[in-house]
């Protein structure tokens, strides 16, 4: 807090003198503040920048791989099977039939009270014979299916209402046994007492219960491939997705049905048109932020003179060189062919354009090389946004460290400066301050020296 020394004697207004001269000094921090805004405005927009060619990167590279561009769909003749293309599928056809569903196996026991047996010990026998013990902590049905739930054996256990017991009155209630996966190997047999009990026959298989029944039984999803044909061939699945109907496609039923399916497997055209279109509209989004950025504008000041203001990129030899690289990566020709052959054309603004009409004219012609030009050049964009984008590599990273780095000397030389600025204000302060105390003390002089001479005795006329 400054020191309140205006005028008190000289009539002096020290404070606006004081804030005059301290306006001065600071003008080399002014500069060094202008300096860190600009910088921070550059690295805000270098890392914009970054983030979408750092994403570039991945994208590209990914449609350089064989699979980027190795799409193909698929369809079926019904609505209750779903197909799904994925990587290595091949164009074509087949006809199968639905069979069955994949179901879980479900068993109910007959109505309890409780479990018939102390303690209650159940075994559990898995279609791979496996075979695992579980004990619950009571005969209380809920604490028997909460001790198979919790012992992982592959089952769920629910316990069911089952009206009142005729003879006393108490609720009765059903144990309901349920496999945790579709398929026949989730099979299971479930008996009263312990494994050593099961191998030794002594067990009670539960479905020998009064009143026990297996509601439903395990069983495998099945398909039948040129069905009615000496070459009928069966494929089964433990769900209901079958991943081997034809290499690379995935088969989902929800129905059975004895009318043929077709499953169809097309080249996806219209797929790699989009891969190829949102490449070019990638590169064109990079090129378009550093075209912004490097803009000058415009102004006019209040006296009417003209000022011109460079963009954050204005001059940077960086971003310049990324947008070279990017322009060059996209419009080279392959193996001496134009990209405008496939479509990609460079514009004198410096765009880049698709043409879906060209591409798809190319690919009716030649699918596979317009897919190897779509690949090296998705391949030239990747390595040239992976050379800008790279975390310890990349040009745009380095430069921004460089700018950050250079921020903060900028801040730690402003904090030198508040505090020199500071010191300065204070001993001009002190030194106004000082100087309102000696003229006090010369005016209190003067006063003094006035009332001595006019103490003196007059001198009278002769």
């Amino acid at each position: 807090m400054g020191m309140a020394v205006d005028g008190l004697i000289s009539g002096l207004n020290t404070t606006q003198l004081i804030n005059s001269l301290m306006q001065a000094e600071a003008i080399p921090q002014t500069l060094l503040k202008n300096k860190l805004s600009d910088s921070t405005t550059y690295i805000t927009a270098m890392q914009a920048l970054n983030t979408k060619v750092a994403a570039l990167a991945t994208s590209a590279g990914a449609l350089a791989k064989p699979t980027g561009v190795d799409l193909h769909t698929a369809s079926t003749t019904s609505t209750a099977v779903t197909a799904t293309a994925g990587t290595g599928a091949v164009d074509g056809t087949i006809d199968f039939t639905v069979d069955r569903l994949a179901q879980s196996q479900v068993t109910v026991t007959g109505p309890l009270t409780q479990w018939p047996d102390q303690p209650p010990t159940l075994t559990f026998v898995a279609a791979d014979g496996t075979t695992k013990q579980v004990t619950a902590a009571s005969g209380s049905l809920a604490d028997v299916a909460a001790a198979i739930n919790q012992a992982g054996v592959g089952v769920s256990a629910t316990r069911v209402a089952a009206g009142l017991d005729p003879s006393t009155g108490q609720p009765l209630y059903r144990l309901q046994l349920s496999s945790t996966k579709t398929g026949a190997a989730g099979a299971f047999t479930a008996y009263r007492g312990t494994p050593a009990d099961v191998a030794a026959g002594t067990a009670t298989n539960l479905l020998s219960d009064p009143g026990a029944a297996q509601v439903r039984a395990a069983q495998d999803a099945q398909l039948t491939l040129w069905a009615g044909s000496g070459a009928a061939q069966t494929v089964t699945s433990s769900t209901n997705t079958f991943s081997d109907v034809l290499p690379g496609v995935s088969v989902t039923v929800t129905a059975a049905s004895t009318t043929p399916v077709t499953l169809t497997v097309a080249r996806d055209d219209k797929g790699l048109t989009a891969a190829a279109n949102s490449l070019v509209t990638s590169v064109n989004d990079i090129l378009s932020l550093i075209s912004q950025k490097q803009a000058v504008s415009t102004s006019t000041d209040s006296a009417g003179g003209t000022v011109v203001t460079g963009g954050p990129f204005t001059g940077d030899s960086t971003t310049r060189d990324v947008n070279q690289k990017l322009v060059d990566a996209i419009s080279a020709p392959v193996n001496g062919v134009s990209p405008s052959t496939y479509g990609i054309s460079i514009q004198r603004d410096g765009t880049v354009t698709f043409d879906q009409n060209v591409f798809a004219t190319a690919m009716a012609a030649d699918p596979d090389a317009v897919k190897g030009a779509l690949t090296t050049i998705a391949q030239r964009v990747a390595d040239a946004s992976t050379a800008a984008s790279d975390t310890y590599t990349g040009s745009l990273s380095l430069r921004i460290k460089g700018e950050q780095s250079t921020v903060k000397d900028l801040n730690d030389q402003i904090t030198d400066w508040d505090t020199r600025l500071a010191d300065r204000r204070s001993t001009l302060e002190k030194t106004y301050a000082n100087l309102e105390v000696q003229l006090q003390q010369l005016q209190s002089q003067s006063s003094w020296l006035s009332g001595q001479l006019s103490s003196l005795p007059t001198a009278s006329a002769s």
